[in-house]
């Protein structure tokens, strides 16, 4: 005689509880067109779109890394830029360059008697620009002169230098102590060709 299925015993309808489950489940994942299916194959084709984007993102994170180095590289490069410039500017700034000189000159006791501009010289990157000097001063003075020049923020080249002894008689006022004299060219440099002239670079300066 056939009971009804509460009167099993609760392990066997737990059992077939379990049963039902499982063949619904498995109804849902395999049976073409259920909703499970179509969820599954979704998530599928997410995960090998995923899978080229993860790829790039991991390229874009070694940019990412190297960009704080790139960015430390263009600092320094900018800064060494910025002293490069101080050292060849790119304008003559003939001027402050005359103004350099004389402060240098007033420093160690020396005068400058005349400061001539000559031609600028056209290089390959760069141009010069010439002056001839006449100075005196004491000996040690006019060492300490062109100890100063070698310091001073621009570059500085001392050529054709002749130096002699003090001679009385001369139309300047010498200070006290003054033993020599000498007639050199200085040369500084700059790098804007829109600076570049054939004519001398300024006119003649005397004391």
């Amino acid at each position: 005689m056939a009971s009804s299925f509460r009167e099993w015993p609760w392990p066997l309808q737990a059992l077939l509880y379990v049963g039902v489950a499982v063949i619904l489940v498995l109804a849902g994942l395999y049976v073409p067109g259920s909703p499970l299916t179509t969820i599954r194959a979704q998530l599928e084709s997410a995960q090998s779109d995923l899978k080229p984007l993860e790829a790039e993102v991991q390229g874009l994170r070694v940019y990412k890394q190297r960009r704080a180095e790139l960015q430390s590289e263009m600092d320094a490069l900018q800064k060494q830029l910025a002293t490069l410039q101080t050292i060849v500017p790119e304008e003559k700034q003939a001027d402050q360059f005359i103004l350099m000189v004389q402060r240098s000159a007033l420093s160690s006791g020396v005068a400058i008697r005349s400061l001539t501009a000559k031609p600028v010289v056209q290089k390959p990157y760069y141009f010069e620009m010439p002056f001839d000097v006449q100075a005196d001063g004491p000996y040690y003075s006019v060492l300490d002169f062109f100890s100063r020049l070698g310091r001073l923020s621009r570059i500085i080249n001392v050529g054709d230098l002749k130096l002699e002894s003090f001679k009385s008689g001369v139309k300047f006022h010498m200070s006290p102590g003054t033993s020599v004299t000498g007639n050199f060219t200085m040369t500084t440099f700059y790098t804007n060709p829109a600076d570049q002239a054939a004519a001398p670079a300024g006119p003649t300066r005397k004391k």
